[in-house]
């Protein structure tokens, strides 16, 4: 897992794009700072940038680096979730424009997987993780499914996990500043 962590760190630092598994589905990745790394993947997944993507990072620390006011209810929503879970919070800071919503939001998740963890520490930044595959197109249930344009279109694939079945995708929620809670997926 070490040389899979450098690889990918090493194409994240250069502004590429990485294939990684997370704990939901595999994701195309890349630094959420960095915005014409951003572009690439509006680009590759030839999706409109008013969509929104979501963000990994690597626990509740980076997560208060990188949104401006965490709500204490999201800590708690976050400790009894029973699957993975995205919130999308308001007034995001330090990361790419492009990634911002037309709200002022960003939908980010806690990671649970070892993998990521270990590279987004390492990495000392959040990282985009969006679904492998193009716009409109059903998300890959595993490895295999992912298409060719998706797996030429990265600059690195990570090594691991590629015969597990992916997870399904991420609950996701959204927690204004107010507190209002509402429950985009489940």
């Amino acid at each position: 897992m070490k040389a899979e962590i450098e690889q990918a760190l090493a194409t994240l630092k250069r502004g590429g794009l990485i294939l990684h598994p997370t704990d939901t589905v595999w994701g195309i990745g890349c630094d959420a700072t960095n915005e014409l790394a951003v572009e690439k993947v509006y680009a590759l997944k030839k999706r409109s940038d008013s969509k929104a993507l979501i963000c990994l990072v690597s626990d509740f620390k980076m997560l208060n680096q990188f949104v401006e006011n965490v709500p204490e209810v999201a800590y708690d929503i976050l400790k009894f979730a029973a699957k993975p879970t995205t919130i999308i919070y308001d007034d995001p800071i330090r990361v790419a424009e492009n990634l911002i919503a037309e709200d002022n939001s960003l939908a980010i998740r806690v990671v649970q997987d070892d993998f990521s963890k270990q590279l987004i520490r390492k990495f000392r930044r959040p990282i985009v993780s969006t679904s492998a595959n193009l716009s409109g197109k059903p998300t890959p249930a595993n490895f295999r499914e992912i298409s060719s344009e998706i797996l030429e279109g990265v600059d690195y694939v990570v090594n691991l996990h590629r015969t597990k079945k992916a997870a399904k995708p991420s609950a996701i929620i959204k927690l204004k500043n107010d507190g209002t809670v509402t429950v985009i997926r489940n």
